[in-house]
């Protein structure tokens, strides 16, 4: 069975992308991505915000490892 990494994505072409999560099941990964917080332009918590003044436009993905 296939396994999938979750990967955060930054707009800014100076920051890299960084797997944040590994080894999920392909459903665990749609679910984490489609989660409203995984995404600068719809999170709400403080951490994600600050996330965004900090370092601009983010999102995570998810691939398969």
């Amino acid at each position: 069975m296939a396994k999938y990494s979750i990967v955060r994505f930054y707009r800014s072409a100076g920051i890299r992308s960084r797997v944040i999560k590994a080894g999920l099941t392909l459903e665990e990964a749609q679910e984490h991505c489609q989660n409203p917080e995984t995404s600068s332009r719809t999170c709400t918590n403080a951490v994600g915000r600050r996330r965004t003044r900090q370092l601009g436009d983010w999102f995570d993905g998810y691939r398969e490892e």
